[in-house]
């Protein structure tokens, strides 16, 4: 590769989210939450996108706070990645 040849990685999108399913295998389902301006009240509306992600390992859990970037296309849905788990959702036990 050589020195002016631009670096990939560095394009990829990274977002911030909750996991909401992790009941398939090697999968997770996040939902994506913004605030978007309503361009005539001036209020923010809180949207939510929720998409799928690749965790090859199964490490994240229902609840956790994760980090996840954008990969190739794995399945028909499945155009994120795992990258790392923020924060844990700690579950009491009954």
């Amino acid at each position: 590769m050589s020195d002016s040849a631009p670096d990939n990685r560095s394009k990829r999108s990274i977002r911030v989210g909750t996991v909401v399913s992790d009941k398939m295998d090697k999968s997770i389902s996040v939902v994506l939450d913004t605030l978007v301006k309503h361009p005539i009240v001036k209020k923010y509306i809180k949207r939510r996108t929720r998409c799928m992600a690749h965790d090859e390992k199964n490490e994240a859990r229902i609840g956790d706070k994760v980090k996840i970037i954008e990969s190739r296309p794995m399945s028909k849905k499945k155009r994120w990645s795992l990258e790392s788990v923020l924060k844990r959702n700690v579950q009491i036990e009954k």
